[in-house]
């Protein structure tokens, strides 16, 4: 029989791959979900009356979670796990590159659909059109062009993260959730060493 582990909070703990391509979809949605909630509550929280608009701003936050609103991209645009963590890979150089940008309950929605378009083009040898991504999206063919174009030049066409990079992104998701960690590779011993 095997043991379960647990957390400190009585959850089951889920054991990943190290090798973020060889995870769940299902479970880098989650992990990335819960980032992303994280994110919303902490950037809602703040005072930021002052902070300018971008393209990626809704005049009122979609009735869909984040959570919802990511599994369902994921599963009609048949997403790779490179195009999730590429994803949170854009957060950050968008926040860089476009001051007052942050990922907000007004912004997550219409980032999400944009930047899995252009993961999925950039990474992919296969991906779907505007048209369909919009659709899934819930927003205008003629929209996601525009916030497509917005998020390009933004981030000068930097589409494209090294492996490295995305293994890094992956490795902090995974140890910062409580419901997860890193399947640890046990080492058989050398059967050549009699000490």
């Amino acid at each position: 029989m095997q043991h379960q582990q647990l957390n400190d909070d009585g959850q089951a703990v889920r054991e990943m791959d190290k090798d973020y391509r060889t995870a769940a979809i299902g479970d880098l949605v989650e992990l990335i979900a819960d980032m992303l909630v994280q994110l919303v509550r902490h950037n809602d929280a703040l005072d930021v009356q002052d902070a300018p608009l971008t393209r990626f701003h809704s005049r009122s936050p979609p009735a869909i979670s984040v959570g919802e609103y990511l599994e369902r991209i994921t599963r009609y645009s048949s997403l790779e796990a490179s195009c999730l963590l590429a994803t949170v890979y854009y957060i950050d150089l968008l926040a860089q590159m476009l001051p007052g940008f942050s990922i907000s309950g007004l912004t997550v929605h219409r980032f999400l659909i944009t930047a899995s378009t252009v993961a999925s083009k950039g990474l992919c040898d296969a991906f779907c059109t505007n048209t369909h991504y919009a659709k899934v999206g819930g927003v205008s063919t003629r929209e996601l062009h525009i916030l497509e174009l917005e998020l390009l030049t933004r981030l000068q066409w930097r589409i494209i993260p090294r492996p490295e990079l995305l293994h890094d992104y992956y490795l902090r998701l995974v140890e910062r959730h409580p419901k997860y960690r890193l399947r640890q590779v046990s080492i058989p011993p050398d059967p050549m060493n009699d000490e």
